[in-house]
């Protein structure tokens, strides 16, 4: 949607902003505008100029040398123009002025050109008379311009008057983005009235005045509507006595610049309703409209019609048509007919005023492959009451202009209009919803200036047709916050029951994963839910397995992805698989995902859905590695007691000999291990892999974010190393479990420091070293207390058949 900013000023007079202020201002009130261009931004020095004299030019045939009266002096100017006479009034560049472009009309430049006094062929010129391209417009908008040669102002111009003025282009064409539910804001006045709310200025919208001859329309016209369903309000009236010429100079300026081309009086009366009301329009000829009768009713399928840009058209029945007693004559809504269209010779005009079916519109035009800016509007969906209105203002301007004679009436066609909507008008629920302290005098002011009534006895506001946006008691709030300012809105906590917003205790966990594996230098994996039944196979699962009760899916996208998962692992090793044959070498990743785990197959009710932290890696690093990443993750959510690791996991798809359920407090909170070397074949996976599984469910209610303050220790340590003849079927878990037991309240901290498996130690046995720290919280440690402990700790690891090395 583009305006003139003086066409905006026509309904708002008192208006008065710089270009910028106005494109800021309507923005924030929500008329969001795209751009503006000044129309002289290349203009300057540039008034009105009378030829006094001609003369040949000595040295040019082409040339002429001539004497204009700018006002405060005569010049001289040398021109080739072949349109110049004495005694015409044109635009005159004066010397150091600018110009928009070259007479030849191409591409302006950004610029403009300066226009310098110089010599033509060794006479010298002092300024430059114009066409109008050089004035930065063409023939097409200003068709009273000649084909060749300089613009010539009428007679009654006066001289030394601002030509740039007098052509109109003291002026800014706004470009505006409307959203699709503000339809009346496809319109100048809707535009207007926003600025006029906008600004706090009187919005003067144009009176609109009863017109006719005393003659009943009905002797000329009839209107039948036959599918109401698509057209629910169908206005004509009749003018006779037609006189074609150009409209004023006034009208075709403001369609100028709006980019529509004026044609003449009739057609632009039109274009300019559609543009000031938007409300689209059209002109019949009467004399060709057979029987005197208009037809609205849905199109034949298989018809063919020729519009009025001379295509035709290939219809179907869901395309409305505009037919007289005999022929189609226009398609509704998108454009009129080659065989009722307006010449010169017309004599009677039929308007026409409508109001379609939105969607069916925008559907039409693209089947008969024609948009319109008349179908542009239409398919928006328009208000019914403002038909009425664009005829009655466009047949005003039928009298105003001199165009011909109205006739008295109008034929309405219409299904009942809806009453007006009216919405409670409840000021405190407004501030409580904006968090302001705005009055409701200064809301009522507000709704006011947008044409809002208020009806006082009933506390509601009455909503004019043309706000088919306000339907609720947010759009109410919406425009106090947009008019009142959005910029003076204060910053405020949100006020209610319920407490400010975070993530959930679960969530909590699910991110501190995130931020651990992160940390640990795992990259986030995504992997489908839906997987293969073949998958189970290549795991190496048991056929009796109950991970193989799967949820199958009923319209599967094909056998890849027809069960959701009952473990995570495919997906995590189908990931490493595809980076490993793309020659990465050192590959971490995790997902956070759930697996479906069905309560009874076949399905009767929804699966237990289960979120697993799935880590995967190959190259640097081993089982312990994984394993201290998920000992950092435990420790990282509160799990700070020893976690236990069980060998004996039975995971068919991990090594043997490397695979431990991971055990906390008695709970299996999830398994690691090495991937089995036949499913690494499997999965086309030429090295070792490691992968861990934390099931989430079970592992939360085992942390807590609290923490507890210690203080730094204040009293000394005290360490004692022991080492051990341990049988190989002893793991260093039971080990510390019995330190951890035995070792009593002074028991601070312990560490493996030392394996060692050789000759000097006996056959099936291994040499472990552990050193054992002790610290008292309130005294210092006497060499009775670390006696005691130690022996405890050895009693309980000799009850194991652990020797200390001699």
């Amino acid at each position: 949607m583009n305006t003139a900013l003086s066409w905006i000023k026509a309904y708002v007079p008192e208006l008065s902003c710089e270009d910028q202020e106005y494109c800021d201002a309507m923005t924030l009130s929500g008329t969001k505008v795209e751009g503006f261009e000044r129309l002289d931004k290349n203009l300057d020095k540039i008034v009105v100029g009378q030829i006094v004299s001609i003369e040949p030019h000595p040295d040019a045939t082409k040339l002429v040398v001539c004497q204009v009266n700018v006002g405060s002096e005569t010049i001289q100017i040398v021109t080739g123009a072949p349109n110049v006479q004495v005694g015409q009034k044109v635009p005159v560049v004066l010397d150091g002025g600018k110009v928009a472009g070259g007479h030849d009309g191409g591409p302006l430049p950004e610029e403009g050109i300066t226009i310098k006094a110089g010599k033509l062929r060794g006479v010298p010129s002092y300024g430059m008379m114009c066409s109008i391209e050089e004035l930065g417009s063409n023939r097409e908008m200003y068709p009273e311009a000649p084909e060749e040669g300089i613009y010539v102002f009428e007679d009654d111009v006066e001289v030394g008057a601002d030509a740039v003025e007098l052509l109109g282009f003291r002026d800014t064409v706004f470009e505006y983005e409307i959203t699709s539910n503000r339809v009346d804001c496809y319109s100048v006045l809707g535009i207007a009235r926003e600025a006029a709310a906008t600004f706090r200025k009187p919005f003067i919208p144009p009176v609109v005045k009863e017109t006719g001859n005393g003659e009943d329309v009905n002797d000329y016209v009839s209107v039948e509507v036959k599918d109401t369903d698509l057209c629910t309000r169908y206005c004509a009236r009749v003018c006779k006595n037609i006189k074609i010429g150009p409209s004023p100079k006034w009208m075709q300026r403001r369609l100028a610049a709006s980019g529509i081309r004026p044609i003449n009086n009739l057609v632009d009366i039109t274009n300019y309703v559609m543009e000031e009301y938007g409300q689209p329009m059209h002109a019949f000829d009467l004399d060709l409209v057979a029987g005197h009768k208009i037809i609205v009713r849905r199109a034949m399928d298989g018809d063919e019609f020729q519009t009025l840009d001379g295509q035709m058209r290939k219809l179907d029945s869901e395309v409305l048509m505009i037919c007289d007693a005999e022929k189609e004559i226009g398609i509704a809504g998108i454009m009129g007919g080659e065989n009722s269209k307006i010449t010169d010779e017309v004599k009677t005009v039929l308007f026409e005023a409508a109001t379609f079916n939105g969607p069916n519109i925008r559907k039409s035009a693209k089947r008969v492959g024609l948009r319109t800016d008349a179908s542009g509007k239409f398919e928006k969906g328009l208000d019914p009451r403002n038909a009425e209105a664009a005829i009655n203002r466009a047949c005003q301007l039928i009298e105003e202009l001199g165009c011909g004679e109205v006739v008295s009436g109008m034929v309405d066609v219409k299904v009942p209009l809806a009453p007006l909507r009216r919405i409670a008008f409840e000021p405190e629920r407004i501030n409580s919803l904006l968090g302001t302290e705005v009055s409701a005098e200064e809301m009522l002011e507000i709704f006011a200036r947008e044409d809002l009534e208020y009806d006082a006895e009933a506390r509601e506001l009455i909503i004019p047709s043309f706000r088919q946006d306000l339907v609720g008691f947010a759009d109410i709030a919406e425009e106090i916050a947009r008019f009142y300012g959005y910029d003076k809105i204060p910053t405020t906590l949100p006020s209610g029951e319920a407490t400010a917003g975070k993530l959930s205790y679960k969530l909590r966990i699910e991110q501190k994963a995130r931020d651990i594996a992160e940390y640990c230098g795992f990259s986030q994996g995504m992997c489908y839910s839906f997987e293969s039944p073949k998958v189970f196979d290549k795991l190496l699962i048991p056929a009796d397995d109950k991970l193989r009760q799967t949820v199958t899916i009923s319209n599967p996208l094909g056998e890849d992805f027809s069960v959701m998962r009952t473990v995570s692992l495919n997906g995590m090793l189908t990931s490493l698989a595809t980076n490993y044959n793309r020659r990465n070498k050192n590959v971490k990743l995790y997902e956070l995902g759930n697996i479906y785990l069905p309560k009874a197959v076949p399905v009767t009710e929804l699966p237990e859905e289960r979120m697993q932290f799935t880590l995967g890696f190959y190259g640097d690093g081993d089982f312990f590695t994984l394993k201290g990443v998920v000992e950092e993750f435990f420790e990282s959510v509160g799990m700070h007691k020893k976690v236990d690791y069980d060998p004996q996991a039975g995971k068919t798809f991990l090594h043997p000999g490397r695979q431990a359920l991971i055990v906390y407090e008695g709970t299996v909170v999830g398994y690691l291990g090495e991937v089995h070397p036949e499913v690494l074949d499997n999965y086309d996976i030429g090295t070792r892999a490691y992968v861990a599984v934390i099931d989430m469910p079970a592992m939360i209610p085992y942390t807590t974010f609290d923490r507890k303050y210690t203080g730094i220790a204040k009293f000394p340590a005290v360490s004692r190393d022991i080492s051990m003849v341990v049988p190989k079927s002893i793991m260093v878990g039971q080990i510390e479990k019995v330190i951890a037991q035995r070792g009593g309240k002074i028991l601070e901290s312990y560490s493996l420091f030392d394996i060692y498996e050789g000759s000097q130690i006996k056959e099936g046995y291994k040499s472990v070293a552990y050193s054992i720290t002790f610290r008292a919280k309130d005294r210092t440690l006497e060499e009775n207390d670390i006696t005691a402990a130690m022996k405890k700790i050895l009693n309980g690891l000799e009850q194991m058949g652990i020797e200390l090395r001699q």
